[in-house]
């Protein structure tokens, strides 16, 4: 779903809603944001009181609207009311898809998990990405590329009906309370905190997954009106949009796999790291080749931050509150896209897209520097 917008939509904006401003354009991003980090918060406390299935299916069917607001958009405000939809139908339906992840299979193989689960997401994000690229260089920006949509939310809110079973159990076995008396109930508001500045392991994830969906929203926005400006045809946008997302996942099997042999702080710090170095590289150079190089390696160390950070928190956070923790740690991840998009639009309205590029570079290889120097290591392996 998220894949429908990444290579096409900016461009709409500029070419058929005539939208000069890049923090006009980038305004669907923020939106998209906002609603999907509060809709985040909310999937982790309603996974915890009504069930992990239900939510999932809230997600899906919020996604209905999405391709066909998009194509019937008279307005660029059908646009931003489209991604509303969106936000909601991600952060209910994924962060649910996250959650019953984590339920399943237990502490020694999370990051595993957390590898498969964003692998299939975001290498559906870049293949989706490249089909929209083909299709809109052949047959224009609307309506055909968003089809693909409508067939996405059915298929999705199918099988989500048809063949995914209620995990909650698991969370009771693991917890030791299938047969015992409940725990008392943690407040929301105690378990934000925790996540969000008190528990200094969560906290550091919190911000680290901030600014990684920071620079995510500056690749969704700024990258295909960077290399437009450049003179790149629909289709090499398309290549780029797809490759980065693509890399990452593919290569977070592999790293999800390894934080659950190595421990999530190195590969989190690293991670961030290569990000920062990639997005500088991107910005200081001007061909198809070294963009796609860059894209690449962007990938790669988003693949080692991604799974790496969500199963850090699952480590962090006890199992009768881990679904609210991950809630609230998916906030403030998905913050990360309303300040890229309104960050990066300001700054490349004043300064270029170039500038907008090399700050959130900077900003991610210090988010890295304050992994290391701040998160405590997560995983602890079991004795034997």
């Amino acid at each position: 779903m998220v894949g429908l917008e990444r290579a096409v939509l900016p461009l709409l904006a500029e070419r058929e809603f005539g939208l000069a401003s890049h923090s006009a354009a980038l305004s669907f991003i923020a939106t998209f944001g906002l609603v999907k980090a509060v809709a985040n918060w909310y999937a982790g406390t309603l996974a915890d009181r009504l069930g992990r299935k239900r939510v999932l299916l809230l997600g899906w069917l919020a996604g209905i609207p999405v391709p066909l607001l998009v194509i019937a958009a008279p307005a660029w405000s059908w646009i931003i009311a489209a991604n509303v939809f969106l936000g909601v139908n991600q952060g209910l339906a994924w962060s649910t898809t996250v959650i019953m992840k984590i339920d399943l299979v237990g502490p020694e193989r999370r990051g595993l998990a957390m590898g498969l689960n964003e692998f299939a997401g975001y290498l559906a994000v870049g293949l989706m990405a490249f089909a929209t690229g083909v299709i809109a260089e052949r047959a224009g920006l609307r309506p055909e590329p968003f089809y693909l949509g409508i067939a996405v939310v059915a298929i999705g809110l199918g099988l989500s009906a048809m063949f995914v079973r209620e995990t909650t159990p698991h969370v009771h076995l693991e917890a030791g309370t299938r047969n015992g008396p409940a725990p008392t109930p943690v407040p929301g508001r105690v378990i934000f905190a925790r996540t969000s500045w008190r528990d200094p392991a969560m906290m550091s994830c919190s911000q680290a997954g901030l600014v990684n969906n920071l620079n995510d929203g500056v690749a969704w926005g700024l990258f295909p009106l960077f290399f437009a400006s450049a003179g790149l045809d629909m289709r090499q946008i398309g290549v780029l949009a797809a490759a980065y997302p693509v890399t990452w996942g593919v290569v977070q099997i592999g790293t999800g796999a390894l934080s659950d042999r190595w421990g999530r702080k190195r590969l989190i710090a690293s991670g961030m790291a290569l990000q920062g170095l990639a997005l500088v590289g991107i910005a200081a150079t001007r061909s198809f080749g070294s963009w796609l190089a860059a894209a690449l390696l962007l990938g790669i160390g988003t693949a080692m931050v991604y799974p790496t950070l969500i199963a850090a928190v699952g480590d962090a956070a006890a199992p009768m509150w881990r679904a609210t923790a991950v809630g609230a740690y998916r906030f403030w991840r998905d913050i990360g896209y309303v300040a890229g998009a309104v960050g990066a639009g300001v700054l490349s309205d004043r300064a270029g897209m170039p500038a907008a590029i090399v700050v959130v570079g900077l900003v991610t290889l210090a988010s890295g520097i304050f992994v290391a120097a701040r998160m405590p290591e997560t995983l602890i392996r079991p004795t034997r």
